[in-house]
């Protein structure tokens, strides 16, 4: 008997309807006549698909740490980072809309903000954030959840132990739920894992550093699109706009990776 799928089971399937394109491009429904109202929705709707699929590929990078599998982390991490490539290269595309343009629809906004994106949110928990500016855990069950795991430079320190390396153990038992601090002893063990520039361990580490400053380009790219479009008026939402972006720069999320830098 062969093992081969029923043909029959997929005749029916078409690209519209594998992609459910029926309902994907029902969702752009500006609030406005504005002729550039529908490539502001569309850009950050593709935004948002963007931040699902990071927090998918995020997910699998976390277990193939945890399960010691080195190769497919290294994979993983570089898909992630060459993601917020293309994020940060959208940017390009929502900055031929001049000032004017954005003021055609400004209003239709509401309260609206790109600070209220729950999947970016989760995103930054996931990566290690644990503060969100007197946002209520209690009222997001994924935020609240993710910010209380283990975040991807814990999953890496495990891995980094598992390896061999020297990992205080101290750090890998601690509360996931409280905000990591660059520890000189784990950077003490970077140290050894660096000295071979070549080896699996490194090249993840550099990974994750890749992805580091692809989120980093992100805040910057985005601040700049902001100041350039709205100036220093505050944003959608009641937002500080540019200023509050401007604060968010050059804050990585693994520390440690940045500084072992300084002890090569």
């Amino acid at each position: 008997m062969s093992d081969a799928p029923n043909s029959t089971d997929t005749a029916d399937i078409t690209y519209g309807s594998y992609l459910r394109l029926d309902t994907l491009l029902s969702c752009q429904q500006p609030a406005t006549d504005a002729h550039d109202e529908m490539l502001f929705v569309v850009i950050h709707q593709v935004y948002e698909l963007w931040f699902k699929q990071i927090l998918h590929e995020v997910a699998l990078l976390q277990r193939h740490l945890e399960t010691g599998n080195s190769a497919g982390a290294l994979h993983t991490a570089r898909r992630v980072a060459k993601i917020l490539k293309t994020v940060v290269g959208q940017l390009d595309i929502l900055e031929t809309m001049t000032p004017r343009q954005f003021a055609s629809f400004r209003d239709a906004l509401g309260t609206s903000s790109g600070f209220q994106s729950a999947q970016f949110r989760e995103l930054e928990a996931v990566l290690g954030r644990r503060e969100f500016g007197g946002y209520d855990l209690d009222l997001d069950d994924r935020l609240k959840a993710a910010a209380h795991r283990p975040s991807v430079f814990d999953s890496l320190l495990r891995h980094l132990a598992a390896l061999g390396y020297p990992v205080p153990a101290r750090v890998l038992d601690r509360d996931p739920s409280v905000a990591w601090r660059a520890d000189p002893e784990v950077q003490a063990g970077l140290e050894v894992v660096y000295r071979d520039e070549t080896g699996h361990a490194a090249q993840v580490c550099e990974a994750l550093v890749d992805i580091d400053e692809g989120l980093q380009e992100w805040r910057y790219r985005h601040m700049k699109m902001v100041e350039r479009t709205i100036g220093a008026k505050l944003g959608t939402g009641g937002s500080s706009g540019a200023a509050y972006l401007r604060s968010t720069l050059f804050d990585p999320v693994f520390p440690d990776l940045w500084e072992v830098r300084s002890k090569a």
